[in-house]
């Protein structure tokens, strides 16, 4: 893919390892918006989803091949003619497809598949001489390739080497390597493997130990020229490696890691806030690179050494990720054109409606608040994008009664449909209250688990914003609201995760079970 023995491939897979986070399912429509900007800030190449999961991420993963401009589209396949097959429907339509294909190879994944090592070598043969006959771009992965005997993972590489894969992928899949091993296995494969020269080693880390960014970069200093990534470190369990956290290492050290990427540091913010937005998922405040406090410097030390010379403890800029380094407060006088160019700076395009839309939404904020930042309106297009004219629950009206006494009521009326219902209930507190009152207009048999608030800003009148993680026979999703009402913001929060659960629940399809215990490099 690239002549550059120094040019690390950005491998990105937010939108099918990273969606495997609980609760991170995202729309078509937002699958379609994030692989957009992947395109455009120069991702290599896009694992758009695992096709034969359902209807829904096939059709996601088509439409991305037909819009992206740039990138490698890539899909996954398990070692199977039928998934294959499927993937490859899907990834067709691209200028630039890739199939990948996997199997895991570790003796527990051996028992469960029961098949013996000659019998998966056979069948590695096999599904990878498959998916290279349909694309000549074929990805191929040793699932839990890390508790693999050594031995044998050389030869399953090599085997699917010599039936045509092009890179060959080594997962941690579960986040057990130290950064000498994670060296050591890309180097030994260089070295034992026949044919390893001719293909890319490409290191997809987990995060469980919290070392999958030093994994993945060991992996390149000892010959890996494909990092696998998601925007915020997405994923299952503690997540993966983290896009921006490798790819600003690499800009950053040049010294130590003469390596470059093709990624456009600038939309790295924008990408954060989208993917934040769209799965519902806070970014901790002390998050490398994307963080709220990442640039933040409270110390009085750190704060003077900073004014007189900023790389006294900054190792880069806040605009090498696009970060905008103005917070002027706006406020309710403040004009449309003014909206569009903060927002813009803050790394929002809008379409004229859209911008009609949150226009109205600032003006409601503004005479509530009366000075409104940058994570301010961060949090209304967040809020925006979750609640929406469009969702079958919309919150009409609330009220609630709380205080020393007993109990807490709570009267709302939702509109279900096209149809108003109100209920009024009691609950242990004002959240608890609320909560009631929808369940009594619209039944469910969902669990909470999760209810968690912050403020935006500081002061009285902050918004809180407010993430709910509910879970229905295995269905988990997320739901997310700002308000400086925090009861009203968790109500649309509960209400939005209702929403995502009907979704759900409408369009999950028949074999969907693989899509949960199958796939997880």
């Amino acid at each position: 893919m690239t002549s550059d023995k120094n040019r690390v491939l950005i491998f990105d897979t937010t939108l099918r390892d990273g969606e495997q986070s609980p609760g991170a399912t995202m729309t078509h429509t937002e699958k379609l918006e994030i692989a957009q900007l992947l395109d455009e800030m120069g991702v290599d190449i896009i694992e758009a989803g695992f096709p034969i999961a359902s209807e829904g991420d096939f059709e996601a993963v088509s439409a991305i091949a037909r819009q992206a401009k740039n990138a490698v589209i890539c899909g996954l396949a398990r070692a199977n003619y039928k998934d294959i097959d499927r993937c490859w429907e899907a990834v067709r339509h691209a200028a630039r497809p890739r199939i990948h294909t996997f199997i895991g190879t570790s003796p527990s994944h051996r028992e469960i598949t029961k098949l013996t090592m000659d019998e998966m070598v056979a069948r590695i043969h096999d599904t990878v001489t498959h998916a290279r006959n349909l694309c000549d771009n074929v990805q191929w992965s040793p699932m839990d390739a890390i508790r693999t005997e050594r031995d044998y993972l050389c030869r399953v590489v090599e085997t699917a080497i010599k039936a045509g894969a092009s890179t060959i992928n080594i997962p941690d899949t579960v986040g057990y390597t130290l950064p000498t091993e994670s060296a050591e296995i890309i180097t030994m494969l260089l070295e034992r493997v026949p044919g390893a020269d001719t293909v890319i080693f490409a290191t997809h880390c987990h995060n469980d130990l919290g070392m999958a960014t030093a994994n993945a970069l060991a992996a390149v200093s000892a010959g890996a020229r494909q990092i696998e990534c998601t925007i915020n470190g997405l994923g299952e369990r503690a997540g993966n490696t983290a896009l921006e956290e490798v790819v600003m290492a690499l800009k950053v050290r040049r010294d130590l890691m003469p390596f470059t990427t093709g990624i456009d540091t600038t939309k790295i913010m924008k990408a954060s806030r989208l993917v934040s937005s769209v799965s519902g998922f806070p970014v901790q405040f002390n998050k490398a690179i994307v963080g709220k406090n990442a640039f933040l410097h409270e110390s009085g030390i750190h704060q003077d050494g900073v004014l007189k010379n900023v790389e006294t403890f900054e190792i880069m800029r806040p605009a090498d990720i696009g970060l905008t380094e103005t917070n002027i407060a706006m406020g309710k006088h403040s004009g449309r054109a003014a909206l569009r160019t903060k927002l813009a700076d803050l790394g929002f395009d809008l379409a004229e409606n859209q911008l009609n839309d949150v226009f109205v939404r600032f003006k409601a904020l503004a005479d509530r608040k009366k000075e409104i930042y940058d994570d301010d309106l961060i949090a209304l297009m967040a809020d925006s994008a979750a609640n929406t004219d469009a969702d079958y629950l919309q919150v009409k009206f609330l009220r609630v009664v709380c205080g020393t006494e007993s109990p807490q009521t709570a009267d709302i009326t939702l509109l279900v449909g096209e149809e108003e219902k109100t209920a009024s209930t009691t609950g242990d507190g004002p959240v608890d209250a609320a909560f009631n009152a929808v369940k009594a207009i619209f039944p469910h048999n969902a669990r909470l688990q999760l209810y968690q608030v912050h403020a935006v800003t500081e002061g009285t009148d902050a918004q809180a914003t407010v993430s709910v993680r509910m879970e229905e026979d295995g269905r988990i999703v997320t739901g997310q609201a700002a308000d400086t009402d925090t009861i009203l913001a968790s109500v649309k929060a509960y209400v939005g995760a209702l929403n995502r659960l009907r979704v759900r629940r409408e369009k999950t399809a028949p074999d969907a079970d693989v899509k949960s215990i199958s796939y997880k490099l």
